[in-house]
């Protein structure tokens, strides 16, 4: 500003010739505006998710390092869509995905591979979460564990998976159709139970079958919220996540984990391919990864860490899973073959709760 008021004293005191010469200067970029903040474009799920991303991520990561991130809101299956739409000319510079996709994104070469040293988080991941990496997969930055839901004022509390099945439950059940992700995963946890896996899904459908005249089927999250709230449920497999939804909204709910195990929704942060500046995405991902914003998720919307580092306080603790012993129950069906088998499962479910 100094340099400025400076300038025009001589202008004043020289006259017009001066007054030429500066805007002759000025159109050359003499005087030329801060240089433009680097651009992140990634992609958000939306909703209150979104939100708390933000909060946790997205505004904290612009402020430290003066970036402008651009957030398109894309679920998964939509975001693993543009991507390979744009594979010429790549426009997103971190994908998340929720549902397995970054399986095919590498294997398609969508995604670039980032080696562990890279992130100064890497060290403190659990051993499930940088698994994929090696098949060029992104990091694991939280979980949504799947489990039983049940309503505790009216329920027993179920202590495995194959309690969906007791007696003191029937007429009480709530299950989720297989196009969502939560249900495809109680689905196939269901069906390890009775004794099958990802190629054989018979037990699976066959152990439905015997619930379906007495169980109700939702698709969505609010429909799940509705039937507890509403329609006399008592027990559902569904996410560790929403049930502190549902308790916020005033209702009696409690997550178990299944004696059998526990099968989960891994959200990975992704590096896309072809980008120029990867370093910078990089760091974003990292930033993902941290204790803090971990227990940011934890705290906000009860999203289990993948940073062992991570600290809690003993009632966040206590629900989610927290901690090398509870991590030890959790199981990942090979997304691999989840994603060869994803169609014909669905139509298969389809087929079945149509009777």
């Amino acid at each position: 500003m100094s340099t400025i008021i400076a300038t025009r004293r001589v202008v004043l005191s020289a006259g017009f010739g001066l007054t030429v010469a500066l805007a002759a200067l000025t159109a050359s970029g003499a005087t030329s505006p801060a240089a433009a903040r680097e651009k992140l474009v990634i992609n958000s799920y939306g909703g209150a998710y979104e939100q708390i991303h933000r909060k946790l991520v997205i505004e904290p990561f612009s402020k430290k390092y003066d970036v402008d991130v651009q957030v398109i809101t894309a679920y998964s299956a939509d975001a693993l869509a543009q991507l390979r739409a744009q594979k010429a000319a790549p426009q997103f510079d971190v994908i998340h995905f929720s549902g397995g996709q970054e399986v095919v994104a590498a294997r398609e070469g969508l995604i670039a591979p980032i080696k562990l040293n890279e992130l100064s988080n890497g060290k403190d991941l659990y051993p499930f979460a940088v698994e994929g990496m090696s098949r060029g997969e992104g990091p694991v930055h939280a979980v949504a564990a799947i489990g039983l839901l049940y309503n505790k004022e009216k329920a027993k509390k179920p202590e495995k998976w194959a309690d969906l099945w007791n007696a003191q439950y029937k007429d009480h059940v709530v299950l989720t159709d297989l196009s969502n992700s939560y249900g495809l995963l109680g689905f196939l946890m269901m069906n390890k139970v009775k004794g099958g896996d990802i190629t054989n899904a018979d037990p699976g459908f066959n152990a439905v079958k015997t619930l379906l005249d007495s169980a109700v089927v939702v698709a969505t999250s609010p429909e799940m919220q509705q039937n507890f709230a509403q329609n006399d449920a008592w027990i559902a497999p569904y996410a560790q996540d929403y049930a502190y939804t549902l308790r916020k909204a005033g209702l009696p709910i409690e997550f178990v984990q299944g004696a059998e195990g526990t099968p989960a929704v891994y959200l990975t942060a992704n590096l896309v391919a072809n980008r120029p500046n990867q370093d910078l995405a990089k760091k974003f991902i990292d930033f993902s990864l941290s204790p803090e914003v971990q227990a940011g998720w934890a705290q906000e919307l009860r999203y289990s860490p993948t940073n062992k580092a991570t600290k809690l306080d003993e009632t966040v603790a206590k629900e989610v899973i927290y901690g090398p012993d509870a991590v030890a129950g959790l199981i990942r069906f090979d997304p691999v073959a989840v994603d060869a088998n994803r169609a014909a499962l669905v139509e298969r479910w389809k087929k079945l709760i149509a009777k």
